[in-house]
């Protein structure tokens, strides 16, 4: 009886040190180079975030602002690259004259003096509306960018070709299955160089069909997300990766990090050599919203070294404190 704990004992701390050697950062190729900073719609307005939701009118909680970008704007688009961002995410929707509208919200009421469904507007329509027209950050009693946004609502094609060597990330803001089917075919008119630098997210249903129709460019979804860090987190200390982990994008909260098998450096190499790229994000506490990495506390909590992505909404702030 003796002898056969014995050699339970041993077979267990084997297969524990198995696991360990197989995911220490401590003997795994740390891979040179500097972080990937990704600006948030660009250089943009902040507000209260608190208790968020997806209705919430953003513009209406302005906090008082710092500078005089837009989200979502050539300008913003602009600024954020000369801080030093090395990608811009976007919003599109998809418009009835057969373009896509850079703008964040799903209807108009909020920042712009347009009124209903973003979608169900034309192009021709929404250059004429106030983008700045809502934005107030002391409860309504004065509109700094009121008549200052006046046809600063860009197209997609009009930001693509405006920035012909710059990388963005996409963000669909539908579940509609056709908007995947719309966008794939802008992309696939674009050069594979000129692809390869674009990465889309959105709703599980448009992400599948843009998949589908444009298989070389990375994309993400709620459902791919949550595949691939859950699939991580259950069986990723074999080394293994689950589908939804590969030729993707994957957002891990800078909370949830170190508990990810290999974190950091063999996890990043397992990410990367699939294809994948990896955006660090604040810290996840519940909910349908995460933070960024937007001050020099949150940055400090990454590994010395670190060289994948970032995510932030504080690029000027962010891209100062890595050159520092």
């Amino acid at each position: 009886m003796g002898r056969k704990l014995f050699y339970c004992a041993a077979a267990i701390a084997l297969a524990a040190a198995g696991v360990y050697l197989n995911n220490t950062s401590l003997i795994a190729e740390h891979r040179p180079g500097k972080p990937v900073l990704l600006a948030h719609r660009g250089i943009a307005q902040r507000f209260d975030e608190t208790d968020l939701k997806n209705d919430t009118c953003t513009a209406s909680r302005m906090l008082p602002p710092k500078h005089d970008y837009l989200e979502n704007t050539i300008p913003s688009i602009q600024a954020g690259f000369a801080a030093g961002a090395d990608i811009v995410e976007i919003d599109v929707h998809p418009t009835t004259d057969g373009e896509f509208a850079v703008f964040h919200d799903w209807t108009l009421d909020c920042r712009t003096d347009g009124h209903g469904v973003t979608r169900e507007h034309s192009m021709a329509e929404m250059r004429t509306l106030d983008i700045g027209y809502g934005y107030t950050a002391d409860g309504g009693k004065t509109f700094p960018f009121r008549g200052r946004g006046i046809g600063m609502m860009p197209t997609l094609a009009q930001v693509l070709s405006t920035f012909p060597d710059r990388r963005f990330l996409i963000n669909i803001k539908s579940r509609d299955p056709s908007e995947g089917e719309k966008l794939a075919a802008v992309l696939n008119r674009l050069p594979a160089a000129r692809r390869a630098g674009i990465i889309v997210y959105g709703g599980d249903e448009p992400i599948d069909v843009l998949g589908r129709l444009t298989p070389d460019i990375k994309a993400a979804s709620r459902k791919s997300l949550k595949g691939c860090l859950f699939g991580y987190i259950g069986y990723g200390w074999s080394g293994l990766l689950p589908d939804a982990c590969k030729h993707r994008m994957m957002l891990v909260p800078i909370n949830i990090a170190p508990w990810l098998w290999g974190w950091p450096d063999r996890f990043l190499n397992r990410i990367k050599d699939a294809g994948t790229e990896v955006f660090v994000l604040g810290p996840y506490r519940g909910g349908d919203f995460s933070t960024g990495i937007d001050d020099a506390a949150q940055l400090a909590r990454l590994p010395q070294g670190y060289a994948a992505g970032i995510w932030t909404n504080e690029i000027e702030a962010i891209s100062k404190a890595v050159k520092e």
